[in-house]
């Protein structure tokens, strides 16, 4: 009987506090005159429980997806999918208001013109953005590559879903926003490989021996230890000048990021090379005629 009887309260005990639960989940924390909109304790409970149930989906989805990917592809699916989770959490949201009888089409139709203020407000930031989303899918840059951008050039370290940074040959940081991708012509110089070609010109004097300019060009390019033997260098006889005849030597590297040194030796060869077989590097002139009265 005694047994019976602590049965019956421990079943009463469990019964209020179910009760107490109720109670505390339907505490109004708000409504409308109308009464067709409350919100509730439990409420905020289940749109709390709905984002951390759909945080977790993601999270399996993102580490199935990725399982198999190679690092850098992984790298930038995350990057993505870290972007694009925001909107599954607006929709989650905007389906728990749904569910409590917010009327969505009113408040989106209502707050239309304030997002359309902010639209404008943050266009670039969504261009940029969105570019960065092209950049990762289309893989038209790639961290290591060497970019060239509105006369700047640099050496890409890291792609994010705004900007983009690159760090020069000074080793001066450049942050790139990602919609320039879009509205400029980018040279990406190491796209089809690290080698590239790379030019010098000079001009040398009217009466010059064009021969032996020419090896002379090509001696000082194939003296330098960072010009490739193969594609072999060549020179071009480019346009006769105003005052001088105009030559290019084309030669190729493979360190196109550091070009400017190799650049800068074989100038100085060129100069020294002239110099030992009196080859002239001239400088603009005109024939003034006074003509007397």
């Amino acid at each position: 009987m005694i047994q019976k009887s602590k049965h019956i309260e421990e079943v009463i005990s469990e019964s209020s506090i179910i009760e107490s639960f109720i109670d505390f989940v339907n505490v109004v924390l708000y409504k409308n005159e109308s009464g067709t909109i409350v919100i509730t304790i439990g409420f905020l409970l289940i749109v709390l429980a709905s984002f951390v149930l759909t945080n977790v989906l993601l999270s399996l989805v993102r580490r199935i997806v990725t399982r198999k990917l190679p690092k850098e592809d992984k790298a930038k699916f995350i990057t993505v999918f870290s972007f694009s989770k925001w909107f599954i959490y607006l929709i989650v949201l905007l389906i728990a208001f749904s569910t409590i009888g917010v009327n969505i089409n009113a408040v989106l139709a209502a707050s239309a013109g304030l997002l359309i203020g902010v639209g404008l407000a943050l266009q670039t930031l969504f261009q940029d953005i969105i570019s960065g989303v092209f950049i990762l899918l289309d893989q038209t840059v790639h961290v290591g590559d060497i970019i060239e951008l509105e006369g700047k050039v640099g050496r890409v370290e890291e792609i994010k879903l705004r900007t983009t940074r690159a760090t020069t040959a000074d080793n001066k940081v450049l942050i790139i926003p990602n919609h320039l991708y879009l509205t400029n012509s980018l040279y990406n110089w190491t796209q089809n490989g690290v080698a590239t070609r790379e030019t010098v010109e000079v001009g040398v004097a009217y009466g010059s021996d064009v021969q032996l300019v020419k090896q002379l060009l090509l001696q000082a390019a194939k003296a330098h230890k960072d010009v490739l033997e193969f594609p072999e260098p060549i020179v071009f006889f480019t346009d006769f000048g105003e005052s001088s005849l105009n030559f290019r030597i084309a030669f190729t590297v493979n360190d196109s990021f550091n070009v400017r040194f190799p650049k800068s030796d074989i100038r100085f060869e060129i100069d020294r090379l002239f110099r030992e077989n009196n080859i002239t590097i001239p400088f603009p002139q005109r024939d003034v005629h006074i003509i007397q009265k």
